[in-house]
């Protein structure tokens, strides 16, 4: 049985992955296609915020991760001001 930390430190590891294959220094000779594939997969995948909400509302589920300062890098939380500024 999987158990709500260890899902979310899955979530964790599978983004860790594919930060690292975007690195040529820590992954050497991938094709430049993978490297695209991993930053367009990166673009979308869930930040430490939104496993937060994931395991407010599903505790069962995903447990609450700690934070990561480099997620910023890619999922920047949204907040009031942001949402108005990309309106514009």
């Amino acid at each position: 049985m999987t158990l709500p930390y260890e899902r979310t430190n899955s979530v964790k590891q599978a983004r860790d992955f594919l930060r690292d294959l975007l690195d040529p220094k820590k992954t050497p000779r991938i094709p430049k296609e993978i490297r695209k594939r991993a930053y367009w997969a990166l673009r979308h995948f869930p930040s430490d915020l939104d496993m937060g909400y994931a395991a407010d509302g599903a505790p069962s589920i995903f447990s609450m991760p700690e934070r990561d300062s480099r997620d910023d890098l890619f999922s920047p939380p949204l907040t009031k001001s942001s949402r108005r500024s990309k309106k514009l």
